[in-house]
């Protein structure tokens, strides 16, 4: 493999990934910053792949300007060859080498294209991982038909391809994710007949403390709102899916009320006619590389499994940052945030700079941002009763068609007693998804089987995984190519 040695490696080019390598940067480090995306922004600044089209900003989002900024100043610093930006670059496994880090990566955006390129190890003396998060799932009857997707999944077609997955929409499940999803599609043609929000923004009203550190979301939240009444689409709160309805694909969805148990209520339910349902239940940070070099993990306010970081986002592994959703779920502005506190510290380490300056800002605006993520998850939380009364013939894990039903026979059969055990005797998450879709879930249904609370360790059974990203043994396998290109791939 070739190989290139650099001071700071940042992996992942969101909103901390980003901030994280101009500071390292400008602190007087020499940064990679590695990335599986074409462009850089992430999944909060997605642009349409080439050639799908002109590219139009989310005008209600204010972040945009920072990106604009951030990202011209970094084009600036890679012309000086201080910043080295490896796009299409997919990590696969990182490991110590020589007192630092060897991060090994697959080349091309599309695995036909990894398979005819040499794989990249980049060697850095410092590691920041600011690798994002994905959609968090529910299974509930008829998920897997075709036409029910993930929230993120519908804006990701919308924005990176321009394509409105379906003609009418629904748009469910919790937090302020829905609204943005709404807006986009009803903005370029879809006819949305609801957001189903299980939750309601009325316990903010409880924290104005929270709400007062960041007035911005505050005005985003307004904006889509009015944005929404723009298109007519109504906002229900305390609803909840129940089941899709359809046979060869989506035709409509059962909504039903939730009581104040947070069971839906069957006597409420109605059919809404759709041929597309994005469905979110919030995120969960991806995990694989900071477990994969030995991070300690704790268990958040939304219950997702995070990366356990100081004040400086240093990790309990020597020379390794994080930053970003893998630290806790908080939006685009706290990533923001953590990056450039990563940054500073990571190149402060190792005596380019003298020290993060402006800590103490940056540290009363991670504060304040945290605040308000922690009162958001408990607004927007997963409702106790989401998962009761699911029927067993319900696919939890739809790569190796694992039922609910089959998930409890481990538990009330075979003496299972954690989610662990259950995916090795039922074999849940070993399917291409390696269990991001159906861990979290998965881990639910095992606790609230066994009539006790979900445990930091049983999210790490699912999380936890020794290839970060699918790699074909044949490269693998493959011999160390002839020459060192650049650090670009070259």
């Amino acid at each position: 493999m070739s190989a290139r040695s650099v001071d700071v490696a940042v992996v992942g080019a969101g909103p901390a990934g980003l901030a994280a390598a101009l500071a390292a940067a400008e602190s007087g480090a020499s940064v990679a910053l590695v990335d599986a995306g074409v462009r850089p922004g992430g999944q909060y600044w997605r642009f349409p792949a080439p050639g799908a089209g002109r590219f139009t900003p989310d005008t209600l989002h204010h972040s945009w300007r920072l990106f604009v900024d951030t990202n011209a100043r970094l084009d600036h610093l890679a012309g000086q060859q201080r910043v080295h930006r490896l796009a299409e670059h997919h990590v696969w496994s990182v490991e110590r080498a020589d007192g630092g880090w060897a991060i090994h990566c697959l080349v091309g955006a599309e695995p036909r294209q990894q398979a005819a390129r040499p794989p990249i190890t980049i060697q850095a003396r410092r590691l920041i991982l600011a690798t994002g998060a994905y959609d968090r799932q529910l299974p509930f009857p008829g998920w897997d038909l075709p036409g029910v997707m993930t929230a993120g999944g519908a804006q990701a077609l919308l924005k990176g391809h321009l394509v409105v997955a379906g003609e009418t929409a629904v748009v469910a499940g919790t937090g302020p994710f829905l609204l943005p999803v709404a807006v986009g599609l009803a903005r370029h043609g879809a006819r949305v007949h609801g957001v189903i929000e299980a939750n309601t923004p009325i316990g903010f009203a409880r924290s104005p403390r929270a709400l007062l550190g960041d007035l911005t979301k505050v005005g985003e939240a307004s904006a889509y709102g009015a944005r929404l009444a723009l298109h007519r689409v109504a906002v229900r709160h305390r609803h909840i899916v129940t089941r899709a309805v359809g046979t060869d694909r989506l035709t409509g969805v059962v909504v039903a009320r939730l009581g104040r148990d947070g069971r839906p209520e069957t006597h409420t339910e109605r059919t809404v006619a759709c041929d597309l349902l994005a469905v979110g239940w919030g995120f969960t940070p991806q995990l694989d590389l900071p477990l994969q070099v030995g991070c300690a993990t704790r268990m958040d306010v939304d219950s997702s499994l995070v990366v356990t970081i100081d004040d400086h986002q240093q990790t309990t592994v020597d020379g390794v940052w994080a930053a970003g959703e893998s630290t806790g779920i908080g939006g685009a502005d706290l990533a923001s945030v953590e990056g450039e506190i990563a940054g500073r510290s990571a190149a402060a380490s190792l005596g380019v700079a003298p020290g993060p300056a402006g800590l103490s800002r940056l540290l009363r605006r991670r504060a304040a941002l945290r605040r308000f993520a922690a009162v958001m998850h408990r607004v927007y939380s997963v409702p106790p009763g989401a998962l009761d009364n699911l029927p067993d013939d319900t696919l939890v894990c739809r790569c190796e068609e694992v039922t609910a039903g089959a998930i409890r026979h481990t538990i009330d059969d075979l003496g299972a007693s954690d989610p662990r055990t259950v995916k090795l005797l039922a074999r849940l998450g070993m399917g291409w998804c390696q269990g991001r879709v159906c861990g979290f879930a998965t881990v639910c249904l095992t606790a609230r089987h066994l009539r006790r609370p979900t445990r930091a360790e049983d999210l790490r059974a699912f999380a936890q995984r020794p290839i970060a990203t699918p790699t074909p043994l044949g490269q693998l396998a493959m011999p160390p190519a002839d020459g060192t290109p650049d650090v670009a791939g070259g």
